[in-house]
């Protein structure tokens, strides 16, 4: 019946804010991949020798299903008060906002914006990371696995942020569904790169590596940290919570965009899911206690070096379109407020781009994004602890924006009577979330106060 109401409509809908949409259920996935199947993956190895044969890959299941959950809820959420014949909330902040009330609004915007801001310099340290690490496989291969084949990533760093500099110019999330597309190809390909390596290891070894209690640690304590870092690592491979309603945005209609995003989410997270549950059990098995924290420039592999080299190049392009994903979103919410802020400055001007071929910008998004990224290149160069960075990422977004809001809304929208058995299921699970966030928290913390001390 909602259906039926809603393919009454749509006609009128797909033209209620002049925004033409032609995205599909296979750009939305591509969007979802290039987004979820980052530098994470490359840490899951080491995860999983953390927690060890069960808890591992169990808990890559467990955040497999909240993912899942969360994306649903946040897909009703596109449309308010019905969720396939209402007004569109075109961003997270939007939906938050209609349903919950500006200070919800604020705190959803700020871990929100925190978390790309987060995600985009971890890119830009992962990038220079695996940059290094052509040049150290080649270096191994000529001179031999001993050889001082060390370095630093600082140059790399400002590379990368220079070619984002370029790709920042590119307008918005609708014009950079070509860029998702090949960067969507390129996990598929690192990803099967990973667990390929790591299945020829375990055949080569002769033996399955690795122990149902995980990798051992000089102490309890280091041991109790290196579990909540390991899931606040899970916590950051797998949730989207952040970009589901801009990539819906991005949706023709009809089928409902809510069914659509609904079905892409699902495809996206088992694919993801198999890719990581290959990378990280193949892995640890391979290398046992001894399992690098990234997996291919730990330095784990050595030979093949062409294909060591050919998965972290893939990983450089994946990742390329991979900032842009994140990025479009503060971009668009910046020069959204700007724009309503200061409709008569100078700033909104165009200007022409002292690069490239002919073509012209404003001169806020020129400045801005600028600025934007040179941040999220210093904040990499600031900080280049890749694990724990990761974990620190995932365990100050993974709660409030994966589970906590979208709940909150879910209870709003569907009018659930406190107290009822729906609401105390919601509640128990956001309160089991929130406790593997703080666990999480504390442990990455821990682990950066302990390479700056080191």
């Amino acid at each position: 019946m909602e259906v039926e109401q809603y393919l009454e409509v749509s006609d009128a809908s797909l033209s209620d804010d002049g925004k033409l949409r032609r995205g599909t259920i296979w750009t939305c996935v591509a969007h979802i991949i290039t987004g979820v199947i980052g530098s994470g993956v490359l840490s899951l190895a080491w995860s999983t020798a953390q927690l060890g044969w069960i808890a591992g890959p169990l808990t890559m299941l467990c955040f497999a299903f909240v993912t899942v959950i969360s994306a649903f809820l946040l897909s009703d959420c596109y449309r308010s008060p019905h969720p396939l014949t209402g007004t569109r909330n075109r961003t997270f902040m939007d939906a938050v906002r209609v349903t919950l009330g500006q200070r919800h609004a604020w705190l959803c915007g700020f871990l929100q914006y925190l978390g790309l801001f987060g995600t985009s310099s971890a890119y830009v340290l992962t990038t220079a990371t695996c940059i290094r690490a052509i040049q150290r496989s080649n270096c191994y291969h000529e001179k031999g696995h001993t050889a001082p084949c060390s370095g630093r990533e600082s140059f790399f760093m400002l590379m990368f942020g220079l070619v984002q500099i370029l790709f920042s110019q590119i307008p918005d999330l609708n014009n950079v569904r070509w860029l998702s597309v090949v960067a969507a190809s390129m996990s598929f390909t690192y990803a099967s790169i990973g667990f390929g390596l790591g299945l020829a290891k375990v055949i080569g070894n002769g033996m399955i590596k690795g122990t149902i209690g995980g990798a051992h640690a000089p102490s309890t304590a280091q041991k109790l940290w290196r579990i909540c870092q390991a899931i606040g690592d899970i916590a950051f491979s797998y949730p989207f919570s952040t970009i589901v309603l801009e990539v819906q945005d991005t949706l023709k209609s009809p089928p409902p965009e809510n069914l659509t995003m609904k079905r892409a989410s699902m495809v996206s997270v088992v694919i993801t899911t198999f890719f990581y549950l290959c990378c990280g059990c193949f892995g640890y098995a391979a290398f046992g206690n001894d399992t690098p924290g990234n997996l291919l420039t730990g330095f784990g592999f050595y030979e093949p070096y062409w294909l060591v080299d050919l998965a972290n190049a893939c990983i450089i392009l994946h990742l390329l379109g991979a900032y842009q994903v994140f990025s479009q979103l503060i971009f668009a919410f910046a020069e959204k407020w700007y724009t309503e802020k200061f409709p008569r400055s100078w700033l909104l001007s165009d200007v022409g781009l002292p690069f490239g071929p002919p073509c012209r910008t404003k001169a806020f998004r020129l400045c801005f994004r600028t600025l934007y990224v040179a941040s999220t290149t210093g904040l990499a160069l600031a900080f280049p602890y890749f694990n724990q960075f990761l974990g620190l990422l995932g365990a100050l977004s993974f709660w409030p924006l994966t589970v906590y809001l979208p709940v909150e809304m879910y209870f709003v929208q569907r009018k659930v009577v406190r107290w009822s058995s729906k609401w105390l299921v919601l509640q128990l699970f956001s309160a089991g979330c929130l406790l593997v966030s703080l666990l999480a928290l504390v442990g990455s913390i821990e682990g950066i106060f302990n390479q700056r001390l080191n």
